[in-house]
C-alpha cells in the first residue's frame, strides 16, 4: 500500500509539471521568448547647432534640449533572442526632428535666428544585454489546486549598435518649407566655401530600456535611445558664414543668414556653428509581440469547441 501510495504521488507531481509549459521557471525560460516584432511611437529631440536653453556651453547635451522643438517618431522591428543575456534587434526608424534659435533667450543664438525641421529614416542593427530578467509561463491548463502560477516577462537592458540614416533639414521661407541641402546656405561647393557632403550619415544607436509582458505573447517597453551621427548638417549648421551675395536665389541669401540683431555678428566669415557632430534622442513606447510561442491552450479550445459544434 505504502509503495502505492508513493507510486500515485510521483505520478501526479510529474502530471502537474507536464501541464505546465517547458522550461517553467528555469533559466531556459528565454528559448521561448527568441523571437519578436516590435511596433513603436514616441517623440524625438534634437542636440545640435540650433535652439537649446537659455545659455551657452552646454550644447549637444541633454542640458541643451528645447523642449518646444520636440518631434515625432515611430518603429518597426524584429528582436532575436539567442542567449539568456544576449539579443539583436533590427530596426527601421522614421522620425521628424526640429530646432529654432527663436526658442530661447541665449542672445547669441536668438539673434542669429536660424530654425530647421528634417526628416529622419534610420536603419540600424543593435546588441542588446539582458542584465535583469524574470521569464515565467504559467500553467498550461487550468488544473484544479494550480492556478497560482501566473506569466511573467520582466526586463531590464542596455543596447548599443550601429545604423544609418537619411536626413532632409528644411526651412520656412516665404510661408513654405524649402530645402536647404540645394541652396549651399554656407557655399558648400562653391568658391571659399564648405566642402559638399550627403544628405545621411553612419549612426551609433544607444540606450537602454525597460520592459513588461502582458500574457503570454505580448510586451509593452519603455525605450530611451541616444543617436551619435558623424554629419554636422542635420540642421545645415556647420562652419562660418558665406558671402549672401555669391549664392544664386533670394532664398538662399535669406536663409543663409536670417539674423535679426546684432547682424555685425554674424558677417560673412563669422562663425555659423560649431564644428561638432549632431546627434537626436528617442523615447519610444514600444509593443512587442512574441512569435515563437504558440498559445496552445487557445488552439486546444477552440478545437474542442469545432468538436462539440460538429457533433450538434
Amino acid at each position: 500500500m505504502m509503495k502505492l501510495c508513493v507510486f500515485i504521488v510521483l505520478f501526479a507531481s510529474t502530471t502537474v509539471v507536464m501541464g505546465q509549459h517547458t522550461n517553467f521557471n528555469t533559466q531556459r525560460n528565454w528559448s521561448l521568448n527568441k523571437k519578436e516584432v516590435l511596433f513603436g511611437l514616441g517623440a524625438t529631440q534634437f542636440t545640435g547647432d540650433l535652439g537649446g536653453r537659455d545659455r551657452i556651453g552646454k550644447d549637444f547635451s541633454l542640458v541643451d534640449i528645447d523642449i518646444p522643438s520636440t518631434g515625432f517618431g515611430g518603429m518597426i522591428g524584429y528582436r532575436y533572442r539567442f542567449h539568456p543575456y544576449w539579443a539583436t534587434t533590427t530596426s527601421f526608424n522614421l522620425g521628424v526632428l526640429r530646432g529654432n534659435d527663436a526658442n530661447t533667450n541665449e542672445i547669441v543664438r536668438e539673434s542669429r535666428n536660424l530654425h530647421f525641421r528634417s526628416i529622419i529614416v534610420e536603419l540600424s542593427q543593435r546588441l542588446e544585454f539582458v542584465f535583469f530578467s524574470n521569464e515565467k509561463f504559467g500553467s498550461r491548463y487550468r488544473l484544479p489546486g494550480h492556478n497560482g502560477f501566473s506569466n511573467h516577462n520582466e526586463q531590464i537592458y542596455l543596447f548599443g549598435g550601429v545604423g544609418v540614416n537619411y536626413f532632409n533639414p528644411k526651412a520656412r521661407y516665404n510661408g513654405r518649407w524649402t530645402a536647404l541641402d540645394p541652396l549651399n546656405t554656407e557655399g558648400q561647393g562653391l568658391p571659399g566655401g564648405a566642402r559638399e557632403t550627403l544628405p545621411c550619415t553612419v549612426t551609433i544607436p544607444m540606450g537602454f530600456g525597460i520592459r513588461y509582458g502582458v500574457g503570454r505573447q505580448w510586451r509593452f517597453a519603455l525605450e530611451a535611445t541616444y543617436v551619435k551621427t558623424f554629419s554636422d548638417y542635420i540642421d545645415d549648421v556647420h562652419s562660418v558664414y558665406y558671402d549672401p551675395s555669391k549664392l544664386d536665389s533670394p532664398a538662399a541669401q535669406y536663409l543663409s543668414n536670417p539674423a535679426k540683431d546684432n547682424t555685425s555678428w554674424f558677417a560673412p566669415g563669422q562663425m555659423r556653428g560649431q564644428p561638432q557632430k549632431d546627434a537626436y534622442y528617442y523615447l519610444n513606447l514600444v509593443v512587442m509581440k512574441n512569435v515563437t510561442y504558440k498559445d496552445y491552450t487557445l488552439k486546444r479550445r477552440s478545437y474542442y469547441w469545432k468538436k462539440a459544434r460538429y457533433k450538434f
